[in-house]
């Protein structure tokens, strides 16, 4: 019986992993579990991966803002290493002197780990692609906005109009008056024209008809070089700045223990004679006085070759020089560089001397204005002191630089006190990199020496001008750092 039931009913098969088996051995639940395996395995490596490139991300992030506060700090070494330089230069008896490019570091400078540059202008050349030029600005080498009387020099600046020309008087004009007033009220949102003396240079951004154009000019970031993101728009192959290259607020000389130039110094006893018997001598003195007494003004030592000065002070100590220096036995160079920083034609009992240029590190551009635009006089100027570096120790040397044929330039220089043989301000643009090269930072810092002691009178942040070193400071110095 238990035979036949087995054979009646059929057999029903076990439902188990047997059932599933395939031919080549792999069931298909395995393959399932294999699938959500890989599935699960393929998110955690993705979380992986995400984490850990985020954790990249902020280590990079954490790296430079560590390089950028290096960066920081180099700036500050920077503003503590002008200031120990032009402190010395001041103990040493030399304010108002230059600092030699070549007696200070100002590329790569270590500070720790980073390093900061000293960004400078060459202004004996003119600048085309190429390396960046290292050093101090000097501020006395450009043209004070607030200059005296002839104020219309600035009109021969490169990229100078007439109508910018006329809305700086106004801007600075305390009378309140001029051509140009009306428009700042007409403007969204208005504001009022300043009518006072400028403060800083970048308050010619309000003034009517400063575009950006005229301001910076090729130079976009301000660095002194034409870099490959600038555009040579005349395509001269040289930089073409703006007006902001040639600007100063800064520019003014103590105005202390010197000696006005005037007829009533010129009689003996005065002022003058004194200054002059200290330097070259009673009788010397009286032969060079008696070239510049003014008639009536006796005196010993006056003779018959006197020629005579109007009862006038003198424009300036270069007007004094020539007068000094006609005929046989006049006055020499030499002579005149032992009293001619302690000549002024500012009333003594004014602290400073505000306005003179330097004509020792002017640019070609800025003589130029101060020879009624000849630009063939200032680079006439420029050529010489290249070539005469050591004979420039007073202003005396534009007369031998110019010659006896430029009669119209030498008058434009002696009509008015515009040019000096010193400076006391100096602009420190510092640019500083953190450990491996990052963390750019850029800052700008003015130092006044005229009260006897650095002090800073202006800073700015130029970080976002963008980069200003150059196509190969940072190449540079890793190449350097890797060699060490």
């Amino acid at each position: 019986m238990g035979v036949l039931m087995r054979k009646l009913v059929p057999t029903v098969p076990f439902i188990g992993r047997q059932a599933f088996q395939k031919p080549n051995g792999v069931s298909t639940l395995q393959g399932s579990v294999l699938i959500i395996v890989l599935w699960i395995a393929l998110g955690l490596v993705t979380l992986a991966l995400y984490f850990a490139q985020s954790m990249n991300f902020e280590q990079r992030a954490s790296d430079n803002r560590v390089s950028a506060q290096a960066a920081d700090q180099a700036i500050e070494g920077a503003v503590r290493y002008v200031n120990y330089l032009l402190s010395t230069q001041i103990a040493n008896g030399s304010n108002g002197c230059v600092p030699d490019p070549n007696g200070y570091v100002r590329e790569a400078v270590p500070v720790g780990d980073a390093r900061f540059w000293l960004i400078g202008r060459d202004t004996n050349t003119p600048v085309g692609p190429g390396t960046l030029y290292c050093g101090l600005v000097d501020e006395g080498s450009k043209l004070n906005l607030n200059l005296p009387t002839p104020s219309n020099a600035i009109v021969w600046l490169p990229r100078m109009t007439t109508e910018l020309t006329q809305a700086i008087l106004d801007w600075r004009d305390t009378n309140g008056s001029g051509p140009t007033v009306m428009y700042y009220g007409m403007q969204q949102p208005s504001y009022q024209c300043k009518s006072d003396p400028f403060e800083t240079v970048d308050e010619l951004r309000l003034v009517y008809g400063a575009t950006m154009d005229i301001l910076v000019g090729e130079d976009i970031n301000r660095n002194g070089i034409l870099d490959a993101s600038e555009t040579d728009e005349n395509q001269n192959n040289l930089l073409d700045p703006g007006i902001l290259e040639y600007f100063t607020v800064y520019s003014r000389e103590p105005n202390a223990n010197k000696v006005l130039i005037n007829p009533a110094n010129v009689n003996t006893g005065g002022p003058l004679d004194t200054l002059l018997r200290k330097a070259v001598g009673a009788a010397r003195a009286n032969q060079i006085l008696a070239r510049i007494r003014p008639a009536g003004g006796g005196g010993a030592g006056r003779g018959t070759n006197v020629v005579v000065s109007p009862p006038v002070p003198f424009a300036s100590p270069l007007q004094f020089y020539l007068r000094a220096s006609s005929g046989s036995g006049g006055m020499t160079s030499a002579e005149f560089a032992q009293i001619c920083t302690n000549l002024t034609t500012v009333p003594t009992n004014r602290p400073y001397m505000e306005g003179r240029v330097n004509v020792n590190t002017a640019s070609a551009a800025v003589l130029a204005c101060l020879l009624n635009g000849d630009t063939a006089a200032a680079q006439q100027l420029v050529n010489y002191r290249q070539v005469n570096s050591t004979s420039l120790g007073s202003i005396a040397w534009v007369i031998d630089a110019l010659g006896q044929n430029s009669s119209t330039a030498i008058a434009s220089l002696q009509s008015w006190d515009n040019i000096t043989t010193q400076s006391y301000q100096f602009t420190a643009d510092v640019a500083a990199l953190g450990p491996h090269g990052r963390g750019y930072r850029r800052v700008k810092f003015v130092f006044d020496t005229s009260s006897g002691t650095p002090q800073i009178v202006y800073r700015q942040d130029l970080t976002q001008l963008g980069w200003a070193l150059g196509k190969e400071a940072r190449q540079k110095w890793l190449l350097a750092k890797g060699n060490g």
